[in-house]
């Protein structure tokens, strides 16, 4: 039994689609940055002090630590101590917890832990990308739970929330 010139047709157009479909493939590579590396090629970090009146010890070194590992792992930048074409510079500002909300009993039922950072971000090979500005980010946590018991993984959290907005606010084009 023949194929009709309809169906063979028909069929010749699905080989030439699947053939045509399956030739073409899209790349996408998304490390968030848009930086043109023919101009800029180094970056500095000064520490970031723990200026908040409320302290605890480790948040400082966790937050330099992950504002360099966003940098080292998502840009081909060389990091130099100073003069970078890109630099990076600031403070943490403000660490504290508020009650959020009140139960029946008129007792905290939530609350709220704030972090706030400034930084002051000059890029040395376009003045106009210069900035000087805060970055927060909240978490919650029931009341019922000690601060220490939570206190690493929300700061840890927010540490990433507020990199990854410093991180964009800088060097990706959104």
């Amino acid at each position: 039994m023949g194929l009709t010139k309809k169906h063979r047709g028909g069929i010749l157009l699905m080989l030439l689609a699947l053939v045509v479909a399956t030739g073409c493939t899209v790349s996408y590579k998304l490390t968030g940055a848009s930086i043109d590396y023919t101009k800029v090629k180094t970056i500095s970090l000064e520490t970031f002090q723990n200026r908040a009146a409320y302290q605890w010890g480790p948040m400082a070194q966790m937050f330099n630590q992950a504002l360099n590992d966003a940098f080292v792992q998502q840009t081909k930048l060389v990091q130099v101590r100073t003069g970078g074409d890109l630099h990076f510079a600031g403070e943490i500002t403000s660490y504290d917890q508020f009650n959020k909300s009140i139960s029946s009993d008129g007792y905290s039922s939530m609350v709220q832990l704030k972090m706030t950072v400034n930084v002051r971000f000059t890029n040395n090979v376009d003045h106009e990308e210069d900035f000087e500005r805060s970055f927060s980010a909240v978490r919650d946590f029931e009341a019922s739970q000690s601060l220490e018991s939570v206190q690493e993984e929300l700061v840890t959290q927010m540490i990433k929330e507020i990199v990854e907005s410093i991180f964009n606010a800088a060097v990706a084009d959104w």
